[in-house]
């Protein structure tokens, strides 16, 4: 495992609350009773792979089945699979009828979580496709019908690619849909001066600060920027403040200028207030 594996690994996931007892009461109260047994089993799977680090946690998959069945999306799109935590959760929050088409480059990862999701008897919700994210989305793009068309997509892949993710789901996703990009803080980092980040987190934080940079600019879409997850620690022995991962999410609902336009009176939009 590399360093950043190591770290991501080892670090705690209390969040801003920085309180692992408030952080334990959360789960043991509001989460865990609520988990789903394919959830749990899969997240307890999870655990062993040497990548672990990189599963959505259970409380910001709390949130994310809130907004989805909130939202009740009947096309989705998960950009970033991993074992597939996020996309059970996803399977199970959305109607009967509804769609998801997953992507990730690494299939093997995904086999953890697959008889999970078989149990759970969603696995005919989803379309898995092994590929390049980019080259998936641009598929997407030039099949009839798609563009405008995805209620909501997830975003957990590869940092320096999410402002192409980006140009490409605006596209798909219609007026009124949600984006959610998670990792946007990456750590703290962003806020921090470069001098002071580990070397191994340097790339992935410059390309969440394009990111940030070209969602706080983009006039056809709303956001809100979530801190929820890990947060910033300082290392044992002196060392400088590194950020813990932070799971937060920019959910963003793309729109043109004439908004009201395209709603009339009877369309809903919906806009998340935290």
């Amino acid at each position: 495992m590399d360093s950043m594996g190591s770290y991501m690994k080892n670090v705690k996931d209390a969040g801003l609350l920085q309180s692992e007892e408030l952080h334990q009461y959360i789960l043991s109260t509001s989460v865990y009773p609520r988990e789903l047994k394919p959830l749990k089993e899969l997240r307890e799977a999870t655990q062993s792979h040497p990548m672990c680090f990189m599963a959505t946690s259970p409380l910001a998959g709390q949130l994310l089945s809130f907004m989805l069945k909130t939202v009740n999306p009947k096309k989705t799109i998960e950009v970033g699979v991993y074992t597939g935590y996020s996309l059970l959760l996803t399977a199970l929050s959305i109607p009967n009828d509804g769609k998801i088409t997953a992507i990730d480059v690494d299939k093997e990862a995904y086999g953890v979580g697959f008889p999970f999701i078989q149990e759970a008897g969603v696995d005919n919700k989803i379309n898995f496709i092994e590929s390049d994210a980019m080259v998936a989305l641009d598929g997407l793009l030039q099949e009839e019908g798609n563009e405008g068309s995805f209620d909501f997509a997830f975003v957990d892949a590869d940092k320096p690619n999410y402002v192409n993710y980006h140009e490409r789901l605006i596209k798909l996703i219609k007026v009124g849909g949600i984006l959610a990009y998670d990792n946007t803080l990456w750590g703290g980092t962003v806020a921090m001066p470069e001098s002071e980040v580990p070397e191994f987190m340097k790339n992935n934080r410059v390309a969440v600060i394009k990111l940030n940079q070209l969602l706080a600019s983009d006039s056809r879409i709303d956001i809100a920027h979530l801190p929820l997850g890990d947060a910033e620690e300082p290392e044992e022995g002196g060392e400088a403040v590194v950020g813990r991962r932070v799971r937060h999410w920019r959910w963003r609902r793309w729109r043109e200028e004439n908004v009201k336009r395209w709603c009339g009176g009877g369309c809903r939009i919906f806009a998340p207030n935290f």
